[in-house]
């Protein structure tokens, strides 16, 4: 199964889309979300591709806030952002527990951890085959 027809089963109204839209949408939309937690002091944000390992979702965004209010916060800026680009999240899990939120958007999926649990989960280990992208700075582009 090709990237964009996963995208396309998760997203109907996109259907019109060519496979290189359908692509470049969900590396804009992941990338924004990255700029998002990085504009916000988000600690060590990555986003790995794992759209050939996983059916399910193309990218993680994976980022670490110092505190249950600060990973509260990071989650709050990424949705704003990608308000503003007509996405929602299609589901949001442990906000309440502020410990590692989790954004499901259907093609990518954002990871907001405090330490412990992201250092417990490893995510970034248990997907080490997946290409890296790390931001460092709020100078996030496409």
């Amino acid at each position: 199964m090709s990237r964009s027809t996963r995208c396309i089963g998760r997203y109907d109204r996109r259907q019109s889309e060519t496979e290189e839209e359908l692509v470049q949408d969900t590396l804009t939309a992941a990338r924004a979300a990255a700029g998002a937690l990085v504009d916000k002091k988000a600690i060590d944000v990555v986003m790995l591709d794992v759209g050939d390992l996983l059916t399910i979702t193309e990218h993680f965004v994976i980022a670490t806030g110092t505190s249950r209010i600060h990973t509260r916060s990071l989650v709050d800026a990424v949705e704003e952002a990608l308000t503003e680009e007509g996405r929602k999240p299609l589901r949001r899990e442990g906000k309440a527990e502020g410990e590692w939120i989790l954004l499901d958007y259907g093609d990518f999926v954002v990871h907001v951890f405090q330490e412990t649990p992201r250092d417990f989960y490893g995510l970034e280990r248990l997907w080490g085959d997946a290409p890296r992208t790390t931001f460092e700075d709020a100078a996030v582009d496409g």
